[in-house]
């Protein structure tokens, strides 16, 4: 704690340094004296400007290097949603110094005021052509701050974007990084992940109901088979059980199968489990299958497939012609 206090400390006085050494040589009249002594044209008029944008990059470098470390040492004690909040909210302070910079160096030529004056008649205008030219990115500046805001998802966040699984890697002004499971990384601009529907499997609980469906033939035993994936759901070691102590003593099942279907080839259970997590939960699934197919055919139990007879044309007896009947003539 106290090497963060030093490092804020540190930061505050070299900001001060910058601001201090700049009113002295403005109020000792040395910078007027460096800009007269360039060898340029005009050399005093983009003089300013020019160290304006200069400190406006070194003042914006060094509040977003000391408020990354500042959150990096304190990242212990802060909750995922901070992450969040703390990571849009730095670009959003880097932004306003880059833009109040700019502002200030702009006001230093004298084309640019006597612009900016004509210019400020038609604003209305102005503005609405930079709207259009810009509504794409304004978009994404607009749905990442909305994200900060409401958080439909985190940074550390899992969650199913279309067809990817993966994990919310960065959240920016612009866009969001998804790290997927095959380690790939999908960018994916602000707007279309706030129009977009999500699963966030980790916004509130983690853990996850999973389930797949598994046939029987109608000759099989329905009560044996329902026991038989109770037993390999209760003996994976990535099963959890989420009852309470209330249900516990209840007996309620901490696992259950139901017939969802009788389809034309056999009859469709249903087996619900809980797992901590939706990968865990799919890895699951991949488990039980090849543990019950095993199980199924050491107890007998069969899992149904479609039969089908082929019967070629040239092995069907032919056609038997019909007799004409003869009529008599009269």
């Amino acid at each position: 704690m106290a090497k963060q206090v030093r490092e804020r400390h540190w930061l505050s006085i070299l900001l001060m340094s910058i601001l201090l050494i700049l009113i002295i040589l403005i109020k000792s009249g040395m910078l007027d004296q460096w800009a007269m002594a360039l060898p340029f044209k005009d050399a005093q008029i983009y003089f300013y400007p020019l160290l304006v944008l200069l400190i406006t990059v070194i003042v914006a470098k060094l509040v977003s290097i000391g408020l990354h470390k500042y959150f990096e040492k304190a990242a212990k004690h802060l909750k995922v949603v901070d992450k969040t909040r703390f990571t849009l909210g730095a670009q959003l302070t880097t932004l306003l110094i880059y833009i109040i910079g700019i502002g200030v160096a702009g006001s230093f030529i004298p084309a640019l005021r006597n612009l900016s004056v004509s210019l400020f008649a038609g604003a209305g205008v102005l503005a609405i052509i930079i709207g259009f030219a810009t509504q794409k990115t304004l978009g994404n500046l607009v749905s990442g701050v909305m994200i900060a805001a409401y958080q439909p998802y985190r940074i550390g966040d899992k969650i199913m974007f279309g067809e990817e699984y993966g994990e919310i890697e960065d959240i920016t002004l612009r866009h969001t990084v998804i790290s997927t499971w095959d380690n790939r990384r999908i960018i994916v601009p602000n707007s279309k992940m706030d129009e977009e529907v999500i699963n966030n499997y980790t916004i509130k609980d983690a853990k996850i109901l999973g389930w797949f469906d598994l046939g029987i033939s109608y000759d099989s035993d329905v009560e044996l088979a329902r026991q038989i994936m109770i037993d390999e759901v209760n003996k994976h070691p990535d099963y959890l059980d989420v009852r309470t102590a209330a249900e516990i003593l209840a007996a309620k099942d901490p696992v259950w199968v139901r017939v969802v279907e009788t389809a034309d080839s056999g009859v469709d259970l249903r087996l619900y489990f809980w797992a901590k997590d939706q990968p865990t939960a799919w890895k699951m699934k991949c488990d039980l299958r090849e543990a019950l197919k095993a199980r199924f055919e050491k107890e007998g139990v069969e899992i149904p497939f479609p039969y089908r007879t082929i019967v070629q044309k040239k092995h069907l007896p032919k056609p038997k012609k019909a007799k004409k009947k003869k009529t008599k003539k009269k």
